[in-house]
């Protein structure tokens, strides 16, 4: 049996940053749990390469969105067969945690370890398994190998981002009110005549869905995830009739699409109805692959992607990872 709980610690992420030194020598203290904080990709690399040589019965991410795609990246490239990784269990301490919501484990702190090992020493009595496929980003020309994470998008997804990171921002709010103040935000830049124009105009990006060109060109809009459900209730993404759902689903909104104030209102709430559906300027399914040329930047989980050489991104669906919750 696997003997050994790995816990992956990213000391940085908003919770985490809270909690006293006597929070991770609690978790160091555990019997049977090895415990890493690496602070830098290089390091975390390190710890994915260590991690091999153990025979583990969970990885455990104590972070948010970002963190838990920083590991999933260090895995991928690491030369660690995907099918013969173990187990995930996502413990939310981000700034954004839309992972955590999805396939999270549900609880935090030592007591939630213990409770972890007792269950996988019971044979998971208790804990349920969700599989996920990530999305997998690749960049031609780029050192750095593929970038792995579960929710992307470009155009306004992009600009809002922007807004998010703004100091003003991720100073004053937090997590959740930051979301909103997001959103509050955006939506004001369209209803300013100053901004509206700009915005609704979309980014130029040549987009192929499986091989199959889209036929927008400006797109004011592109969100695509590896998730299968967000907080909230609020779910962009529906599948044209008869559409398989193994993949990533995609929402390509078209610039200056028409009746959009009354379609962010209906997608936020996790519908689309047949008008929404029959509007050619927006578009949803599920793909394998996603290939984008484009000169504007995709955002990755938070992360801030630039295009590689001759402008292209290849979006993946990628392996099947497997995450515990209770």
């Amino acid at each position: 049996m696997p003997d050994h709980l790995a816990v992956i610690y990213n000391p940085f992420s908003r919770k985490n940053l809270k909690n006293g030194p006597q929070e991770i020598q609690s978790i160091q203290a555990l019997p049977g749990v090895l415990f890493f904080a690496p602070d830098t990709d290089a390091a975390l690399q390190a710890v994915i390469e260590e991690l091999r040589t153990h025979t583990l019965s969970c990885i455990v991410v104590d972070g948010g969105d970002g963190t838990v795609g920083k590991v999933l990246s260090a895995l991928h490239v690491s030369g660690w067969p995907a099918d013969t990784w173990p187990p995930v269990a996502v413990i939310p301490s981000g700034n954004t945690n839309l992972i955590a919501a999805d396939v999270g484990y549900g609880r935090r702190g030592v007591d939630a370890l213990r409770f972890l090992q007792t269950e996988l020493q019971n044979g998971q009595a208790i804990l349920k398994i969700k599989h996920r496929r990530p999305l997998v980003v690749q960049r031609a020309g780029f050192d750095k190998a593929a970038v792995l994470g579960f929710f992307g998008g470009m155009g306004a997804f992009g600009r809002g981002i922007e807004i998010a990171h703004q100091p003003a921002v991720l100073k004053r709010y937090a997590h959740d009110m930051a979301v909103v103040a997001t959103l509050l935000m955006t939506v004001m830049q369209l209803l300013l005549p100053s901004k509206r124009d700009g915005w609704l105009a979309g980014a130029p990006a040549s987009l192929t869905y499986d091989g199959t060109p889209s036929v927008v060109q400006n797109h004011f809009m592109l969100l695509c995830t590896a998730l299968n459900t967000l907080p909230y209730g609020v779910w962009p993404f529906w599948r044209a009739g008869g559409a398989g759902g193994d993949g990533m689903h995609y929402l390509d909104v078209a610039a200056y699409p028409p009746s959009l104030m009354r379609a962010v209102w209906t997608l936020l709430r996790g519908k689309a109805p047949d008008w929404l559906r029959r509007t050619q300027a927006y578009q949803s399914g599920s793909v394998q692959e996603l290939g984008m040329q484009t000169t504007e930047n995709f955002v990755l989980d938070g992360e801030i992607l630039e295009p590689g050489e001759n402008k292209d991104f290849t979006i993946l669906s990628g392996p099947v990872v497997s995450f515990l919750y209770a």
